[in-house]
């Protein structure tokens, strides 16, 4: 019987999968281990590459996949203690994260423990998101005695304990049996822990256990992403979320990227990346208060619906990003 039961959702993964797969098969702790593929209509190498590995398949047609019921599918197929919540573009950084994790749970009021993402200096890569740690990492243990004190904080005071990635998060699998994920198509780990600290659990975030994870994002990906994290935050948290400035976030931009030891084309290249990223998330959070201000909620689910749809798909880069490469 295994110990860790590790999820995966899927779908034509395969240029990334087995990397995640390989990560998993590093760990001390693989040999207690389980891993479970929800697949929801790969149509390339994926599947195969999953039996590869030994892996329990188990599949869904795509209509039927969302991020919050489709881990509590996860969930009930699992047969370990605990739970990992993973996805398929995702790879450990080291052979230790399980392990690192696991050892929080000694305390039996910890419902969960949570890893951080990272982004490898690679040169098809944002630069602006290479991981570049400043210290050890941090572990910081949440958990109000009275449940009732948290419930009470304004939303924005709560969603700061609430940072949760089920990119890398490892879960008693008892407590998600009693609070299961919201059915919704984006953020349920965020509302999990909401949930987990309102009933009196502790949470861990234990950013020595990190995974390697990237995304490359064009304008119309950010939009989508930026506003409906908005909507998120507003719905449930009641805030609207502001990063800075246009110009000041521009200006740091522009100083952070030309000090990098880049090319002058790759240095050009990333600009205009991250300037359609910034561009993208001013117009999203410009538009979502102006909606939200004059039409309100149900103006924002109209314009949610309409003009920006299910969360965007992530997508690597494959592109070059110097002439000479």
């Amino acid at each position: 019987m295994p110990r860790i039961s590790i999820v995966i959702p899927a779908k034509n993964g395969m240029p990334v999968i087995r990397s995640c797969l390989e990560g998993i098969h590093s760990q001390t702790l693989a040999g207690q281990t389980e891993v479970i593929v929800i697949d929801s209509g790969s149509e390339d190498g994926t599947l195969e590459i999953a039996r590869e590995y030994g892996a329990r398949i188990h599949q869904i047609p795509p209509e039927k996949f969302n991020h919050g019921s489709t881990r509590n599918l996860g969930v009930t197929l699992a047969k370990g203690e605990f739970v990992v919540m993973t996805v398929q573009d995702a790879a450990f950084s080291d052979n230790q994260c399980l392990e690192k994790m696991i050892r929080h749970f000694d305390d039996p009021k910890v419902a969960g423990v949570c890893g951080q993402q990272i982004v490898g200096h690679d040169r098809d890569k944002n630069p602006l998101q290479w991981f570049n740690p400043q210290g050890d990492p941090d572990i910081i243990k949440y958990r109000f005695e009275d449940p009732e004190t948290f419930k009470k904080l304004p939303g924005k005071e709560q969603h700061t304990f609430c940072r949760w990635d089920d990119v890398i998060a490892m879960y008693r699998k008892e407590v998600l049996e009693k609070v299961p994920f919201f059915h919704i198509s984006f953020g349920e780990d965020t509302l999990w822990a909401r949930e987990a600290l309102s009933k009196g659990y502790a949470l861990v975030y234990d950013y020595s256990a990190r995974v390697y994870h990237y995304h490359h994002q064009d304008f119309t990906f950010y939009f989508r992403r930026t506003f409906i994290i908005h909507y998120q935050t507003y719905k449930f948290y009641n805030y609207i979320y502001y990063s800075g400035y246009l110009v000041r976030q521009l200006g740091v931009m522009t100083y952070r990227i030309f000090r990098k030891k880049l090319s002058a084309h790759e240095k050009w290249y990333w600009w205009k990346y991250n300037l359609n990223i910034q561009l993208a998330r001013c117009y999203a959070t410009n538009m979502f208060y102006l909606i939200s201000k004059f039409r309100g909620m149900p103006g924002i689910e109209k314009t949610l619906k309409k003009k920006v749809g299910l969360p965007p798909q992530g997508v690597q880069n494959s592109i070059k990003t110097d002439k000479n490469e």
